[in-house]
């Protein structure tokens, strides 16, 4: 059986909700999904995926998460290429920069990018939500 891991980092609960709705739509083609916060995440678990999805919501001037995320997106250096990858989160402010230099760092990494990178606009609504299915959906079927 496939292996899925969603890792995610959420202050507000936005970014967490896109997760659960992500690994959700990952979970469809019968792939086993792990979902965990990044601070309960480890390497180990992106090496033992098949496939993997992260989320982030846009923080400060339109960065990752600077104290969690950031690093453990970092420490993953080399351990992307080949994989199926899809980037998802929400935002507040500003026109989704955050997820552009995103995806250019794991296009770098020669991760195999699902989608450009999902970005949500605060609390995803149900439409936001069914994006979130689909990227998982996509995701689950490039390992399957």
């Amino acid at each position: 059986m496939k292996k899925i891991a969603v890792i995610y980092w959420s202050g507000t609960g936005n970014t967490q909700m896109m997760a659960q709705a992500v690994a959700q739509g990952a979970g469809q083609g019968g792939a086993s999904v792990s979902l965990l916060s990044v601070d309960k995440a480890t390497r180990e678990d992106v090496l033992q995926a098949d496939a993997l999805a992260l989320g982030c919501p846009a923080m400060g001037n339109e960065v990752l998460e600077e104290t969690e995320m950031e690093p453990f997106v970092e420490s993953l250096a080399g351990d992307l290429a080949g994989k199926p990858v899809a980037l998802f989160g929400s935002y507040d402010w500003g026109d989704g920069q955050w997820m552009r230099d995103w995806a250019e760092k794991a296009k770098a990494q020669n991760a195999q990018l699902v989608g450009e990178g999902l970005i949500i606009h605060n609390t995803p609504d149900q439409a936001g939500l069914d994006q979130c299915v689909d990227l998982g959906s996509k995701l689950g079927a490039a390992v399957l």
